[in-house]
């Protein structure tokens, strides 16, 4: 279960992502941006790796991605979910379902991209050594 624990680790960078870029009051475009391309640099390297495992399919390196960015988004909806308690002093209904919302509506896409990807790189990787 090697893979868990890197999703793990991958899904507290996408967690810390979410946190310490939020909104700030000046320059909103430009940390939104700044999220992104970290977000991104997190996706590519945690794809890189599960691409190195040997013979893994394309299914189970987008398993194993999507399965880190559910948990940086549950990590999140929890963190929201604690702070929207702290201060309005109880839970509401709309923060249950987003413990529930803010990982499927990240990790389907994030699945799919990471698929498409693995099979193209599969194939790309399949004819450079068949060239050589």
């Amino acid at each position: 279960m090697n893979w868990l624990r890197t999703a793990i680790l991958f899904g507290l960078g996408y967690f810390l992502v979410g946190r310490l870029f939020a909104v700030p009051g000046e320059h909103a475009h430009a940390w939104r941006l700044a999220a992104w391309v970290v977000s991104l640099l997190i996706y590519t390297t945690h794809f890189r790796i599960e691409r190195a495992r040997p013979s893994t399919p394309p299914r189970v390196v987008a398993s194993h991605v999507a399965t880190a960015v559910a948990i940086g988004a549950f990590a999140l909806a929890v963190a929201l979910t604690i702070r929207s308690i702290a201060a309005q002093g109880s839970l509401r209904m709309t923060w249950v379902l987003a413990l529930v919302l803010f990982p499927l509506v990240t990790a389907v896409p994030a699945f799919l991209v990471t698929l498409v990807a693995a099979i193209v790189a599969g194939r790309r990787s399949g004819a450079s050594g068949l060239t050589s």
